[in-house]
């Protein structure tokens, strides 16, 4: 019997879809209130995750919902700074 390792999955705070972990972007809120983008994933705070997508990106930027869900104000340049690594995602993977 091959015991398959288990995914972790998480949900993606814009779209609500669950997903590999693997596959979305963690952005964390640390206790002194700063908001960053956490590529390790481990970094200490509340965190909240978005799937690597455009449009999730996008939803999140337009409804506030990374604002709502880190109860912390989003600078703009966080969200330039995720469509950049959405389009480095799309480019390694083709």
């Amino acid at each position: 019997m091959t015991s398959r390792k288990k995914i972790p999955l998480r949900k993606c705070v814009a779209t609500g879809e669950m997903k590999p972990k693997k596959e979305m972007i963690r952005i964390v809120r640390s206790k002194e209130g700063e908001v960053s983008i956490d590529l390790t994933g481990k970094k200490s705070g509340r965190g909240a995750y978005l799937s690597l997508d455009k449009e999730a990106i996008m939803t999140a930027k337009k409804k506030d919902i990374l604002k709502r869900h880190l109860e912390a104000e989003i600078d703009p340049s966080l969200y330039d700074e995720l469509l950049q690594l959405v389009d480095k995602e799309k480019h390694s993977t083709q």
